[in-house]
């Protein structure tokens, strides 16, 4: 079958590899109708190549058509459709039963002391091929493929893989009140997702905050009050700004859709190069201990949020040496919860929205639709922002 695989910093391909088959009662193999390319795999493009390995095969947002199920798997058969979640969970154990999926006890990476495996998503998270590809074996079968409909197109549901359950967790980590205040950081997808479910959950008012015109014109058309960070002389300009708005508090939440790829920190980005660059027996250890974050969104974040406000962190940081401004979260009182989103938490909550009325807008999310053949011209466009990317489906 075609994949798409990783072989360097900046360097995926679509090759042949071996087709995927049933190796545990438990698997499921299905045919991926499509597959979407996330803000997340940018980080394995650029940032965390130490944990790759040449022939990884990439994704962790596909759905298509159930081929072949395991002995241990009696809610699925051959011709369901179906979307995969992108964490791998048993449904069974104690993390899974208290709303943890991403802690998984049955797929922990413990050899890494990670939580649960993640499809596409380097060694730390188990090395798992991933969805962008023609077929995909798709462990623990029996708890995370979500069934769906036929008849609506993929578009409808092929979000639940990643963007809306993450979206949903941020805000509901966000724990904005009735009538509250919410800031989003970044409005790529997550972030973009995040406002629209804010603001059909009650929100009373939405500020989106980036610097690609794109995005902040599509958040502006769905009634978030956007601010273009490059129109304000320095950050802290930009938070009076919306201080201003808010009372002169601040938004009651922060969600930052950032994570380490944020913009500025010079040192950090440069640290984080580096370590990419050495080989990989170097950089590996180096990273684990003493990679550092770009964490300019998390700190304004902590700036905007008011006195015993919440920051929700949905981006991703992956940093274990990053300084944090301890006295100024203990002295402004700031809630914090962050995670990988639990998928299969949620995806009952959301499904309600995936309908014909479409209040979420997924139906024209995806920007650019794509052959899996085209892969890497997808991700340079990605990564460059360029021609108004802002969420690529590829289809093989």
């Amino acid at each position: 079958m075609k994949a798409v695989t990783w072989h360097g910093r900046r360097d995926v391909r679509v090759e042949d590899v071996p087709d995927p088959r049933i190796e545990e009662p438990t698997d499921a193999v299905i045919r991926v109708t499509s597959t979407g390319l996330c803000g997340s795999d940018l980080h394995l493009y650029e940032v965390l190549t130490p944990f790759m390995t040449p022939g990884d095969i990439l994704g962790h947002e596909p759905m298509g058509i159930v081929e072949e199920v395991g002995p241990a798997v009696p809610d699925l058969m051959a011709g369901d459709r179906v979307v995969v979640p992108f964490q791998i969970a048993c449904g069974n154990c104690w993390m899974c039963l208290t709303g943890l999926p991403t802690q998984c006890e049955t797929t922990q990476v413990t050899g890494e002391g990670m939580g649960a495996a993640l499809f596409g998503y380097t060694r730390l998270y188990g090395a798992v091929p991933g969805g962008q590809a023609e077929y995909l074996r798709v462990p623990q079968a029996q708890f995370g493929p979500i069934k769906v409909p036929e008849g609506p197109p993929d578009d409808r549901f092929v979000y639940l893989s990643d963007v809306l359950p993450t979206a949903w967790q941020a805000v509901e980590y966000a724990a904005v009140p009735p009538g509250g205040t919410l800031a989003v950081l970044g409005l790529g997808p997550i972030g973009d997702m995040s406002c629209r479910i804010a603001r059909a959950r009650g929100a009373e008012r939405v500020f989106g905050i980036d610097l690609v015109p794109e995005r902040l014109a599509r958040a502006g058309r769905n009634g978030v009050e956007t601010y273009d960070l490059r129109a304000f002389d320095d950050e802290k300009a930009l938070v009076n700004a919306i201080r201003d708005e808010t009372g002169g508090r601040g938004p009651d939440a922060v969600i930052d859709a950032v994570g380490t790829e944020a913009h500025g920190s010079a040192a950090a980005k440069l640290a984080q190069t580096a370590t990419g660059l050495l080989p990989r027996k170097l950089s590996g250890p180096l990273a684990e201990r003493f990679s550092v974050d770009r964490l300019g969104a998390l700190h304004m974040a902590i700036d905007l949020v008011r006195r015993g406000g919440t920051l929700s962190l949905s981006g991703v940081y992956g940093g274990m040496a990053d300084p944090m401004p301890m006295l100024t979260l203990f002295d402004k009182q700031i809630q914090l919860r962050m995670g990988q989103a639990n998928v299969r938490r949620w995806t009952d909550e959301v499904l309600p929205y995936l309908t014909d009325e479409d209040p979420l807008g997924v139906e024209d999310f995806a920007t650019h639709r794509l052959p899996l053949a085209e892969a890497p011209h997808a991700y340079e466009m990605f990564q460059h922002k360029q021609d108004g990317a802002i969420k690529i489906l590829m289809q093989p």
